[in-house]
């Protein structure tokens, strides 16, 4: 009986995610500074609050009821809007859109909609911890390489960690269905350079491979780089679906909407699982989230526009927590774009005792054992490894910074805190 109710192999043991352990581990010891998950801990523009406040109460009684399934129309046509200039192309926002249940489904539905049993997909790591488990659910084989970091001392930024042109060529043959290119990159921040993305869309196209971009952090890339969408490189509109996300454009992660664009016949395959899966999104905050775009399409070419002002809102932030890790021990690498920084924490090992932690993994008793007695929770990176490479992150911890200034604060004095304290000893 027992046998017969397991869960199904394709699955695999389920594992507990990193997210569940490390809230659960917050909960028990509340550390006074949570930069583990990327969200922020203050309020989103008041526009947009205001747009899904005036929509649920507003006169409309269909606003607050079942809307398109592929994507609420006027959500879709603002879109279309948004997306068209920026990817030299005019969007159409009935069959090249789709309207998800945050990006995480856009993920699902792409993965799931395209990958057969067998079929090979190439993810670059660290990646997305959910990639491989949506790619098993498949029934595809995920084959994994690593970004390496060319750079071990001194200043290192996210530019720093680079793919291996043959090993990554080395992956590509009949077998593959689809590559994940995330950029900018969750955790490290890299912004793919025009150069690395085309080496990737010619592979691509000489293995008749599908290219995944998961580009939600598009917004916040930080000066002098700029996003480059993988889909506007030469021929590869036919063969790539971009992830965004009203979470991260928005800094509303718990509104859990996102979206995928892409050629009607890729998106087709999508919009089957969705109809069958989520079905449709719900309708007050497709609603307010097509008036926040709305609001801001109208000042694209201001300095206010958010889409522009966000990143240089989040830099100081970024500068603030860099150089407060920095004169605490840790080597960080500074991220291109993105809210989180990887930092090396190995100059710290002779002052923090590991031996009462009994995870496998170096980082994961670094991260607890740092939240215990510091006061501060960051995330293993190990985490974001497949099983073979999990050593490659070892040596770092994961920061996000998308915080209140005050919350900063408080995590260099109680970094700086601990380390006074260490040095006495």
């Amino acid at each position: 009986m027992a046998d017969k109710f397991k869960l199904p192999a394709r699955y695999g043991d389920g594992e507990k995610s990193v997210w569940v352990e490390y809230i659960q581990l917050a909960a028990e010891y509340k550390p006074a500074v949570n930069l583990g998950q990327g969200f922020p801990d203050y309020h989103a523009p008041d526009h947009v609050l205001k747009a899904l406040s005036n929509t649920a109460l507003g006169e409309n009684p269909l606003a607050n009821q079942y809307t398109r399934g592929f994507g609420h129309p006027k959500l879709v046509q603002n879109l279309a809007k948004l997306y068209s200039p920026l990817i030299s192309r005019n969007l159409d926002p009935q069959n090249e859109i789709l309207v998800t249940a945050g990006a995480y489904e856009a993920l699902y539905s792409a993965i799931l909609g395209h990958v057969e049993v067998g079929d090979e997909v190439i993810v670059i790591e660290p990646f997305f911890d959910c990639y491989d488990f949506m790619i098993k659910c498949a029934g595809g084989v995920p084959r994994f390489i690593p970004l390496k970091q060319k750079k071990k001392s001194g200043t290192i930024t996210s530019a720093d960690w680079v793919l291996d042109e043959k090993e990554l060529a080395g992956l590509f043959n009949s077998k593959t269905k689809m590559i994940i290119v995330n950029t900018p990159h969750n955790p490290l921040g890299k912004v793919f350079t025009m150069e690395e993305l085309t080496f990737i869309a010619n592979l691509c196209k000489k293995y008749n491979v599908l290219c995944l971009s998961d580009e939600v952090y598009e917004w916040m890339v930080y000066e002098p780089k700029k996003h480059i969408r993988m889909v506007t490189l030469p021929d590869m509109w036919e063969r790539t679906i971009t992830v965004g996300s009203a979470g991260k454009t928005f800094s509303v992660t718990g509104w859990k909407i996102g979206w995928a664009y892409a050629n009607p016949k890729l998106m087709r395959n999508l919009q089957v699982i969705h109809q069958n899966c989520v079905y449709t999104c719900c309708t007050p905050i497709q609603e307010a989230i097509s008036k926040a775009l709305e609001y801001e399409l109208a000042r694209r070419d201001t300095p206010e526009y958010y889409m522009h002002s966000l990143a240089r809102e989040l830099q100081p932030k970024r500068d603030f927590l860099i150089k407060a890790l920095t004169d605490n021990g840790f080597n960080p690498t500074i991220p291109e774009a993105g809210y989180f920084i990887v930092a090396d924490w190995t100059k710290l090992a002779n002052k923090i005792d590991l031996s009462k932690e009994k995870d496998q993994y170096k980082d994961y008793r670094f991260t607890k054992k740092f939240a215990k007695e510091v006061g501060v929770l960051a995330i293993p990176p190990a985490a974001f490894y497949s099983k073979e490479h999990k050593h490659l992150g070892e040596n770092y911890a994961r920061f996000c910074f998308i915080k209140k200034d005050e919350n900063l604060a408080l995590t260099e004095k109680l970094m700086r805190d601990w380390n006074e304290k260490k040095s006495k000893l």
